[in-house]
């Protein structure tokens, strides 16, 4: 049993780190109608540049300010590409550049930072505390905070700001708000911006204990897809939910011998599982 809730612990730390980001997957998709398939990846690039770009190691401090930088640049980049030529195409239209963006920082990182796991140290290590014989670490509490932090802050803004309804706006009636003189671009850009340094602070933070590699790019985009989905890339705190779930129940299944091979295939087991749950409507309706 203390294996169990051991893996569970460990799960949970994964879990706040898919949560995070969920939420960035689910702000990006209800305020700019696109499925950033490559949240992760540009965190991920942006932490590699910032432990490469000299011979010499850099003080922590500087590195992480460079990756978060560096990340909203490339974030943000995408986001004004899609905006200025992909304005008034469908969601499945503006998501697919983002397909490519993924590829294409998967095949650079393996080109200029190599193959070999890299030296990202984590920003934050050691345990904070024990229950009996399960360490509960700092990272994962850190994690958890976040999550629940970026998604209250994010409701908040949105509900009660003025900026917030700006966005909510621009997010519903793109051509409206562009006649009442709001600057569509310059909020979309904005919001692939923050979503991109949150993405590279979030890599520093984690460091090479779950991004040692370029794979990562698309081994935490997985399970932080299955968290959107469970918050059907609307609800902010569903998200978070669903990143816990999925993290511990992967966690969970890790510490049980026999079953460490499928805890992999949880996500995609959860996002089959909503896919088909969103579509019994239109079979119902054709079986009629």
């Amino acid at each position: 049993m203390d294996l169990i809730f051991g893996g569970l612990v460990v799960g949970l730390t994964s879990g706040g780190l898919f949560a995070i980001f969920g939420v960035l997957l689910t702000l990006t998709a209800r305020l700019t109608r696109v499925v950033n398939l490559s949240q992760v990846a540009v965190g991920v690039f942006g932490a590699y540049l910032s432990i490469n770009l000299t011979r010499q190691p850099l003080p922590q401090w500087l590195s992480v300010t460079i990756a978060i930088v560096a990340a909203a640049l490339l974030s943000a980049g995408v986001g004004w590409v899609i905006s200025r030529w992909l304005g008034e195409a469908s969601t499945t239209a503006r998501s697919a550049v983002t397909v490519g963006t993924l590829l294409g920082l998967m095949s650079v990182s393996y080109v200029v930072f190599g193959t070999q796991p890299q030296q990202l140290r984590p920003l934050v290590i050691g345990p904070l505390f024990s229950i009996g014989n399960v360490a509960v670490t700092k990272v994962g509490v850190l994690l958890l905070g976040m999550a629940i932090v970026i998604a209250f802050g994010s409701w908040a803004l949105l509900t009660w700001t003025r900026l917030g309804v700006r966005l909510r706006a621009v997010a519903d009636r793109q051509t409206a708000a562009e006649l009442m003189g709001v600057n569509v671009r310059l909020l979309q850009v904005l919001v692939w911006a923050f979503t991109g340094a949150i993405a590279g602070l979030v890599i520093s933070i984690v460091g090479n204990a779950q991004a040692a590699g370029a794979g990562s790019m698309i081994t935490l985009l997985i399970p932080a897809a299955a968290a959107a989905l469970i918050g059907a890339f609307r609800s902010l705190w569903l998200t978070v939910v669903g990143g816990l779930l999925v993290g511990g129940v992967q966690g969970m299944l890790t510490s049980i011998p026999g079953l460490t091979l499928i805890a992999d295939w949880v996500p995609i087991i959860l996002i089959v599982i909503f896919l088909l749950w969103n579509q019994r409507k239109e079979v119902w309706d054709a079986a009629r």
